[in-house]
């Protein structure tokens, strides 16, 4: 089994990490999680290998460290390199700091992180944040206490906000999207190993984009034996010898059984045949179908007014992209069915406070409107 190194750190890693933003669910769409079935297999992919797991405050409204802490009891805390997420937008002076990660320590039940991340970072929140309430110090004494070993951060702005947050020298890891459809930070990936940091890929997938089946036009471009992509996005993300780790959302054990297998596989970070070529024609093709580039990552709610984004924008690519055409119905439904809750895309009143919090920096309240049209 090959491992790979992260960063400067001495930390190995295996190449494929398990993020816990996408457990199961007790409803399909839903937050809750399915706690038995997801600690379940958060252990299945740690005994099978994977020693990174990823998590971060918000996720399954606000259950999902909850829930990796209880996988990781019975010895399994010591088998991994365990990260989650600073809620720098929630942080209005630095005492924040401390008080969001003693909560968080508190709800994964362990004593220290191997990773604190600065979660979403951009321009703004590094200026303002970062180093107007002198974050960094604030972590250095968290390390001196023994509470974290390792401070990184996440990314979601342009390549050359990030290429300034690396030159700070603060950090020993990165974690950013990287994948098929969306390969902007691909020079600063590189520059980042250079510099010695670990770089963790979020969105390998491109956020379940190529975990679905593909229209018909693109069935072409499956590999033998394959109804997606899933096994030339990890090849792709793999592929480049700057990348650490690759993170998948696993809420299934096919999932993870799946994701394993590809990882595991001989040739699992080389090019063979004809794939970097499938590859790039896949990229052109989804970019053509899709103007959206909605990873699902649900910080753009709650919506004040109670509007399903992320439920809309994962109707719409599956109606665009992949031609479900089942993601009409299930868009009528949205306020009708406990499976499908909140209200449609007609009652956004444009208030824009979700704006600011999408980290692709999508209108969203135009593809709202495109959404309504073209799913009702």
């Amino acid at each position: 089994m090959q491992y790979r190194q992260l960063g400067k750190t001495g930390i190995e890693v295996f190449p494929l990490g398990f993020g816990c933003m996408r457990l199961p669910t007790m409803e399909p769409g839903g937050d809750a999680i399915d706690r038995d079935e997801a600690i379940r297999i958060i252990r299945l992919g740690i005994d099978s290998g994977i020693n990174y797991v990823d998590t971060a405050y918000p996720y399954h409204a606000k259950e999902s460290e909850v829930v990796l802490g209880l996988a990781l009891k019975d010895g399994y805390r010591e088998k991994v390199t365990l990260v989650t997420k600073s809620p720098t937008w929630l942080i209005n002076e630095a005492d924040d700091f401390d008080k969001y990660l003693d909560e968080q320590l508190k709800k994964l039940g362990v004593e220290y992180l191997d990773f604190y991340l600065l979660h979403a970072l951009n321009d703004k929140h590094f200026t303002e944040k970062v180093l107007g309430l002198n974050l960094v110090e604030k972590a250095k004494a968290a390390k001196e206490v023994g509470k974290i070993k390792h401070l990184g951060f996440s990314f979601h702005d342009k390549p050359e906000v990030l290429k300034k947050i690396i030159d700070s020298g603060h950090f020993e890891l990165m974690l950013v999207q990287y994948n098929i459809v969306d390969q902007v930070n691909h020079e600063m990936i590189a520059y980042a190993a250079e510099k010695g940091l670990g770089v963790a890929i979020m969105g390998s997938v491109g956020g379940g984009r190529l975990a679905g089946n593909p229209p018909e036009s693109m069935n072409q471009w499956l590999s033998d034996g394959r109804d997606n992509f899933v096994d030339l996005a990890f090849k792709f993300v793999l592929s480049n010898p700057s990348v650490s780790v690759a993170l998948s959302g696993m809420g299934s054990e096919k999932m993870v059984v799946d994701n394993l297998a590809l990882v595991l596989r001989e040739n699992y970070n080389q090019y063979i045949s004809d794939e970097k070529e499938r590859i790039d024609k896949i990229a052109t093709k989804v970019k053509e179908l899709s103007d959206n580039v909605c990873t699902g990552c649900g910080y753009c709610m709650p919506c004040p007014n109670e509007v399903n984004i992320k439920l809309i924008f994962n109707l719409l690519i599956r109606y665009q992209v992949y031609g479900q055409k089942d993601a009409k119905i299930q868009y009528s439904k949205i306020g009708n069915h406990p499976w499908f809750t909140g209200k449609n895309a007609s009652f956004c009143i444009e208030c824009g406070e979700c704006l600011d919090k999408c980290p692709q920096s999508i209108e969203i309240i135009d593809q709202l409107k495109e959404a309504h049209q073209i799913l009702m």
